[in-house]
This record gives structure tokens, C-alpha cells and sequence, in this order.
């Protein structure tokens, strides 16, 4: 696996991101574009469970090393976390990645990993609630908003603590897919700039 070396990731304060993902990459892509011209962060890795996810391709236009990861490894072993120490990976942002963070890679990124949820945390979180299966529950609820919730990642799902949130309303005639894109602009207006405000906290 190929790591760039560029001299400004050699400076004290220098942090390199890894993206993780498992879907098209839309949140990844806004990522990638926001930290391009960063002098002090960069994403240095893009990592993913699916090897024919778009976000790959996203990865390589952008020219970023990618991981695929195994679920025997990842959940067995180690978590991947020589691999991405070795790639002097230092923050870890999950961007649509559907799976459980195991705590190995937990324990070595403490307060470390973030993630971003398409609604207004603690409702509609935990195990099996992500993309389409969120707003479905939304609006079958009688929600009159929903939204984003920016979130520290522990050890159980959607449970750490609330970094950031943003809201938008449920209008009577919305869908599962038009609430979709209310969130996604909520997400790619937010999620990076937060990404960055973490990050020089740490």
C-alpha cells in the first residue's frame, strides 16, 4: 500500500485523516475537496468493506491509498490498527461505514473517531439504523424535523458523545428520499468543517 510523504506531513501538528466508508463516497468526496489545499491536515487514507464501493473511485481521482478491509480481520484481529499506524493515520472519520467499530480500534483512537448520523441522535440510532432505514422511521413516526448528528464514536452504535447537530423540517408531503436529500445538504454544508474543528482540539 502506497502512503505519501509529502514534507508537511513530517511537521509537528500535522494530522492525516482516514476516511471510512462503504458506499458511494458523497460525503467522502466533500471531505477530500475541503482538506485538498490544508497546510496542516490532509486524508491520507480511504478506507472501505465493499471493493466495488464508488468511494474507491473517488480515492483514486483523488490520488489517496486505499484499505479494503476483511470482516474476519477487522473483527478478529486487530482492527487494522498496525496498518493504519503504519500509514500514520491519526484521526479516523466514519462517512456511511456500516459496520461496528471493533475495540481494538476503539482503544487505539480514543476520542479519536468520529461519525456523522442522518438524524437528530438519541432517537432513531443504533444497530440496523442507517441511510433510507433512518428516514423511513423519521417520517412513520410523525417526526416534524429531523437532521445530522455529528457524534464521538465508543463502544456501542450511535452512543458517543454529541460533537454537533443540525436540523430541517418534515414537511407533510416529504419522502423517505426527498428528507434524504435535505440531510445530505445538511451533511456536506457541515460535516468537514466540524471534521476540522475536532481535529485541532486534539
Amino acid at each position: 500500500m502506497q502512503t505519501r510523504t509529502n514534507s508537511q506531513e513530517k511537521n509537528i501538528g500535522f494530522t492525516k485523516i482516514a476516511i471510512f466508508a462503504s458506499g458511494a463516497g458523497s460525503n467522502a468526496k466533500k471531505i477530500i475537496e475541503h482538506f485538498g489545499n490544508n497546510n496542516q491536515i490532509s486524508v491520507g487514507l480511504v478506507v472501505c468493506n465493499k471493493p466495488e464501493a464508488g468511494v474507491l473511485d473517488i480515492a483514486a481521482k483523488a490520488h489517496i491509498p486505499v484499505l479494503i478491509v476483511d470482516k474476519e480481520q477487522f473483527f478478529r484481529g486487530n482492527g487494522y490498527v498496525d496498518e493504519l499506524k503504519h500509514s500514520g493515520i491519526d484521526f479516523i472519520v466514519l462517512a456511511g461505514f456500516l459496520w461496528k467499530i471493533p475495540q481494538n480500534l476503539i482503544n487505539a483512537y480514543r476520542n479519536k473517531i468520529i461519525n456523522i448520523h442522518p438524524a437528530l441522535l438519541p432517537k432513531f440510532g443504533g444497530k440496523g439504523m442507517y441511510g433510507s432505514k433512518v428516514h423511513q422511521a423519521v417520517i412513520a413516526a410523525g417526526e416534524k424535523e429531523s437532521g445530522i448528528t455529528i457524534h464521538y464514536v465508543d463502544e456501542h452504535y450511535d452512543n458517543g458523545d454529541i460533537i454537533f447537530q443540525a436540523s430541517c423540517p418534515i414537511l407533510s408531503d416529504d419522502t423517505p428520499d426527498t428528507l434524504a436529500q435535505k440531510i445530505h445538504k445538511l451533511e456536506h454544508e457541515n460535516f468537514s468543517r466540524v471534521i476540522e474543528e475536532c481535529v485541532k482540539k486534539v
